[in-house]
């Protein structure tokens, strides 16, 4: 029996192949998901409510009214106003504050409010030129994002099912090219603390997770108890301290995330260009962010992100293991 070359070249193709068909498998496997999460919340979004829920209230009360998705006239007199997801309408008295979050405070003629009137995703506005109000008393308002907050307010479950749209599509492929080249720019800026994050990661990654996990834990418990016990000056520094190793921590928590996922997913699924840094940071950037944008998935995955991430920052110098993952991956 005679084997001619091309047969045997063809035969010693056939794992490169697989890998290939494999990758693209899984390929379509997320655009799949993607898809099937688009159609299910298409059919499950019925619209917005159009019959406007208020609650009003008559006669002196000594208590603070609330409004969840809800607006509140207030006609009589009463200690406090708070609407979530509402307006509160002013036609009485309030002798404390008003405030409205994703709804605006409205104040009629004849009104006062003897607070502060806080007002986020709205507006403040009032029929007297010279309003109703306290001498001492502040006014906030940031009128941002009414729409989304009134939204959000009013239906909490959709913060976990985004809006399938092509403008959200069209975010998620810019967060990608976003973090892909954030990833670029940190990998050639400090190839070594890339790869020793690396390493540590494919070696100890349960071990930086539960570190992660404690890490955070403290880190909430720590800032809570300073706000409480030291002085202002004191529990705003270290606010400010805490809010920066998060930020730092996660810039290069994902980083280092991505480019393991991506090299994963090289050595698994797409043997092509291998040794490219550049390809495995595409690959695991547009795997994490893929994952972050499934309904009902993305807060455990935010969730993951920021454990390893904090891990990864308190592990920094945990040097067991490094030498002989440098030697087996030495491009990142």
């Amino acid at each position: 029996m005679v084997i001619s070359h091309s047969q045997i070249k063809s035969e010693s193709d056939l794992p490169e192949t697989r890998k290939k068909f494999e990758f693209y498998q899984l390929c379509a496997l997320l655009v799949s998901v993607l898809l099937l999460a688009s159609a299910v919340y298409g059919q499950g979004v019925t619209g917005t409510e159009s019959n406007e829920k208020v609650i009003v209230v008559t006669g002196v009360t000594d208590s603070t009214v609330f409004g969840l998705g809800e607006s509140v006239r207030v006609a009589g007199t009463v200690k406090g106003a708070i609407s979530f997801g509402g307006d509160v309408i002013v036609e009485g008295v309030v002798k404390g504050d008003v405030a409205a979050i994703g709804g605006s405070v409205i104040q009629l003629d004849g009104s006062r409010i003897d607070g502060d009137v806080i007002v986020v995703g709205g507006t403040y506005s009032h029929s007297d030129k010279a309003p109703g109000r306290s001498p001492a008393s502040t006014t906030i308002m940031y009128a941002g994002y009414q729409e989304e907050l009134r939204s959000m307010m009013r239906n909490p479950a959709g913060l976990l099912q985004p809006r399938w749209s092509p403008s959200y599509i069209g975010s998620r492929i810019l967060a990608v090219l976003f973090w892909f080249v954030v990833s670029l720019a940190l990998t050639a800026a400090m190839p070594g603390t890339i790869s020793r994050g690396v390493a540590r990661l494919q070696l100890t990654s349960l071990r930086v997770a539960v570190i992660g996990l404690i890490g955070a834990v403290v880190i909430g418990a720590g800032v809570e108890l300073c706000l409480w016990l030291l002085p202002q000056t004191i529990s705003v520094l270290v606010g400010l301290m805490a809010l920066i190793l998060i930020i730092l921590a996660g810039l290069f928590g994902r980083v280092i995330l991505y480019a393991a996922t991506g090299r994963w997913l090289q050595r698994k699924y797409f043997p092509y260009g291998k040794n490219s840094e550049a390809v495995a940071l595409l690959l695991g950037t547009a795997f994490w962010i893929t994952l972050d944008s499934l309904p009902y998935v993305w807060p455990f995955v935010v969730i993951v992100i920021w454990v390893l991430s904090l891990g990864l920052a308190f592990t920094a110098r945990y040097h067991v293991g490094w030498r002989r993952a440098a030697a087996v991956s030495p491009t990142f």
